[in-house]
């Protein structure tokens, strides 16, 4: 016996018209306002207000360090960036404390050595041909330590950010495990960012 697809079609519309109201009282409602972050209604921003950002207001060599998220994380910065920003390639006043020569001194965190690093290999072009200064299929790297931040890193606020004292929507209860005793202020990435690596420093 052949069924047509109009007769299909209408069978199983039947069949979930009936299960729909068989289980239509069991079903509980979910308000909008409790999905989600905001917990206010999304039709609506006259009720939804965001805790303010708050960042430390405490001069340079007056706050306290903040732990790092991980070993060899970038530090974040303790104390108000007022005056200290944009950083730009001829301007940058965080070297003014953070230079390793006074950094002691000055009760801040050193520059790493890993920003003393030119990790750059120089390519040769003749204009007519190019030639690699590394062998990656030797896992080849060049690495040429230099006198002065590398104009690679100079930007800090690429990596290093004030933290908001602001209240967290969402507790954070990662913790941290470091490799080193001291890795909650101190960077060892130096160290072991060239392990197994066949470093020409050109």
């Amino acid at each position: 016996m052949k069924f047509s697809k109009l007769t299909i079609a209408l069978s199983s519309a039947a069949v979930l018209f009936t299960v729909g109201c068989a289980t239509a009282n069991n079903v509980s409602t979910v308000s909008e306002e409790s999905l989600g972050l905001r917990k206010t209604t999304i039709y609506s921003e006259a009720n939804t207000i965001g805790d303010k950002t708050m960042y430390s207001t405490e001069v340079a060599g007056a706050s306290k360090k903040i732990n790092r998220a991980f070993q060899d994380a970038p530090p974040m910065i303790p104390h108000s960036v007022d005056g200290l920003l944009p950083i730009t390639i001829n301007n940058n006043q965080c070297t003014s404390c953070h230079e390793p020569a006074i950094a002691t001194s000055m009760g801040a965190t050193p520059i790493p050595k890993s920003h003393f690093m030119d990790f750059r290999p120089k390519h040769n072009y003749d204009g007519k041909t190019f030639t690699k200064a590394v062998d990656n299929m030797k896992n080849e790297v060049s690495v040429k330590p230099i006198s002065q931040v590398s104009g690679a890193r100079f930007n800090c606020t690429q990596c290093h950010t004030p933290q908001s004292t602001g209240k967290l929507i969402v507790d954070n209860t990662f913790e941290p495990a470091y490799t080193r005793k001291d890795g909650a202020f101190k960077s060892t990435w130096d160290e072991v960012i060239l392990d197994n690596l066949d470093t020409l420093k050109k």
